[in-house]
């Protein structure tokens, strides 16, 4: 039993998605997050500066708590920087997530599929891998989702949708038809961790046939079999386990969605620098 915290960092909000799949699947563990708003948003950067600050997080995040492991829970930092915190740190858990492209393809009927995500995450390497290893199998179409990310944050701080909701309509309408039959896309990967958060709205206009697919729940999986592989999940605790909420820039944002999205209240917020 270990009872280090884990790490979780993201550009900003959208990794509470995944965090509220880690704490559902394990309870008991102490959990730092990091919105890294400050040097957002990574989405519509340059590759370098991603692996800079996924570095300097990863880094922090072991100096400043000792994490056990680190979820790079960001698409788009996933794909530019994961392979260089890898190298950087042997030995420690690293998990990031990619858009759901496999579980897609087992849930699609139609075998079409659109995937939002970012520019930055839809023209890296470790995504184009992953698109032509299984181009056979669905066909993918692909819709870069410009400005989404910052409208949920934007949303997240003051509970104005108007923006979110005219972006997911644009962007429903340049992916292609959705709906059941042989021609439409059925499925919908939502290959940004702050996507889930329009989920509501995307279902109320796509109706329940059109499934949505997001990677927090097999991100979660990954994260418990890599600590009980190593022996180093925390024992059970009464009250459960524990989070601590940190952001670069202003923590207005994380503080919304937090209460919003995940229920706390009153949950003081450190601020890095």
């Amino acid at each position: 039993m270990n009872p280090a915290p884990i790490g979780v960092f993201d550009s900003g909000i959208g990794g509470l998605s995944v965090l509220a799949a880690l704490r559902a699947e394990l309870p008991h563990e102490r959990f730092v997050y990091i919105a890294d708003a400050g040097f957002a948003p990574y989405g519509e950067r340059d590759a370098a500066h991603v692996v800079e600050r996924s570095r300097w997080l990863t880094q922090w995040l072991r100096a400043q708590h000792s994490v056990k492991a680190v979820v790079v829970a960001c698409n788009t930092a996933t794909a530019a920087a994961i392979q260089h915190l890898r190298d950087g740190h042997p030995g420690l858990p690293l998990v990031g997530v990619e858009p759901a492209l496999k579980p897609s393809i087992i849930a699609s009927q139609t075998r079409r599929i659109g995937v939002w995500a970012t520019r930055g995450t839809l023209a890296s390497a470790k995504f184009t891998a992953l698109h032509a290893s299984l181009a056979n199998q669905a066909t993918f179409v692909l819709q870069p989702c410009d400005g989404l990310a910052e409208a949920i944050e934007h949303e997240a701080s003051t509970g104005d949708a108007t923006k979110t909701i005219a972006l997911c309509d644009q962007y429903m309408r340049t992916t292609s038809r959705f709906g059941v039959k042989n021609d439409e896309i059925d499925t919908l990967v939502l290959g940004c961790t702050h996507y889930p958060f329009a989920a509501a709205h995307l279902r109320a206009v796509l109706g329940a046939q059109v499934q949505l697919v997001d990677t927090g729940a097999p991100v979660a999986r990954q994260t418990r079999r890599l600590l009980e592989a190593a022996g180093n999940l925390a024992a059970p605790a009464p009250g459960g386990g524990t989070m601590q909420l940190l952001a670069t820039g202003d923590p207005a944002a994380l503080r919304a969605a937090s209460t919003r999205w995940l229920g706390l209240r009153d949950t003081a917020i450190l601020t890095l620098p």
